[in-house]
């Protein structure tokens, strides 16, 4: 059986922190982003994965590195966050003021990807995945995973909605004998606050 997969989300940027929908845009971390990365690899103790993906994204890939994998790290174009469109840069309310009732899992997006190819993509990171000898490691992004995450379990795309993961947390899917689980959730790396 193959191992665990590990999803682990990038730490903060700006739009993380305003709620801005950031797909394609190529943000790096803000300084707290940069220490809760730091608390990843803390977190992990130099754990050893048999394979490390991350996201091409610069968040995802500071993440990877300052976590301490950027090194045997390889990046994977499937491991992007979703392409939010005519939506990228813009906040839920923001967007509600002019599509009420508007939600990402079910609405989509104008001229962004929909979310079957999303799903597509990530379908391709769990077949990847499942072919190392061991456990990996994934850096990447909110949507992107928690779309990995139901398709992992054989739900649906949208049922990603119902997976809350933010930034700089640790999750892992795995296995109940041959079934597939989560076997941790949205685990928190960030440092304390005094």
């Amino acid at each position: 059986m193959p191992g665990e997969l590990w999803l682990i989300r990038h730490g903060e940027t700006e739009w993380s922190r305003s709620g801005a929908h950031t797909g394609r845009t190529d943000l790096s971390l803000t300084a707290k982003g940069r220490e809760e990365a730091s608390s990843i690899g803390v977190a992990l103790d130099g754990r050893h994965f048999s394979l490390v993906l991350t996201s091409p994204l610069q968040r995802a890939r500071e993440t990877c590195h300052l976590a301490g994998y950027g090194v045997e790290a390889v990046a994977d174009p499937n491991l992007r966050e979703w392409d939010y469109g005519d939506y990228e840069g813009r906040t839920t309310a923001e967007i509600r003021r002019h599509a009420p009732g508007w939600n990402v899992w079910h609405c989509g997006v104008p001229n962004g990807e929909k979310i079957e190819d999303v799903a597509a993509r990530t379908e391709a990171v769990i077949a990847r995945a499942v072919e190392a000898p061991g456990d990996v490691a994934l850096f990447g992004h909110g949507h992107a995973l928690r779309i990995l995450t139901a398709r992992w379990l054989g739900l649906e795309p949208a049922a990603g909605r119902l997976f809350l993961l933010g930034t700089a947390t640790v999750s892992t899917l795995g296995y109940e004998r041959e079934t597939r689980v989560i076997t941790r959730w949205n685990l928190s790396c960030a440092p304390a606050r005094a």
